[in-house]
């Protein structure tokens, strides 16, 4: 299968490096690039596997990266360690993000035209095999997971209201906070 994780040689030599580790740690990567430019960036997006993503996570993370970066130095040059969540509108990097993410729009590039065109957008409609589905004006169509150059979920109100709910659920955003927020701003109106 494509590895959308870790595109080029480099960022997959990074990833085998990185991997076990963050795995150990209790978190799977879900993108890593090492970006050029006038000081490289090492960016990594990282989750729970549930999906969830705290700041002290990514400080923890970033921690443990630092030091066996250090130990193996794969890294010529001085970088920056950017390791940060996948956010709302994230990659979808691995064949489960697509059966995860099923009912939310995305945006999906092919390496290679596919009936004259290479870009699509539309709603996720799940995984069949190694397949994802995507309804488009056309329909439903599958696309090979192979086939992928770069995928993303397209950042919409249901999304938002989604992730936010989940959040709320998952006991993360304590809305007596909101309330509050809300008393003082209606409270400063009269």
């Amino acid at each position: 299968m494509t590895d959308l994780i870790a595109k080029a040689a480099t960022d997959k030599r990074l990833f085998d490096i990185l991997s076990p580790m963050i795995e150990g740690l209790g978190y799977e990567i879900v993108r890593l690039r090492l970006m050029t430019g006038n000081t490289p960036t090492l960016q990594i997006m990282a989750q729970k596997p549930d999906g969830t993503m705290e700041v002290d996570s990514c400080a923890e993370i970033s921690t443990a990266v630092s030091a066996l970066m250090d130990v193996e130095d794969p890294i010529i040059e001085a970088y920056t360690l950017e390791v940060s969540s996948p956010g709302i509108d994230r990659p979808l990097t691995r064949l489960k993000d697509f059966h995860q993410w099923a009912g939310y729009n995305a945006k999906i590039e092919t390496e290679q035209l596919i009936d004259g065109r290479r870009r699509f957008k539309g709603l996720l409609a799940g995984v069949e095999g190694d397949e994802l589905l995507i309804t488009i004006d056309e329909g439903t169509i599958g696309l090979k997971f192979d086939w992928l150059a770069d995928a993303k979920l397209l950042l919409t109100d249901d999304l938002i209201r989604s992730v936010l709910r989940s959040r709320k659920d998952a006991g993360e955003i304590d809305e007596t906070q909101y309330d509050e927020v809300q008393t003082i701003v209606a409270g400063e109106e009269n």
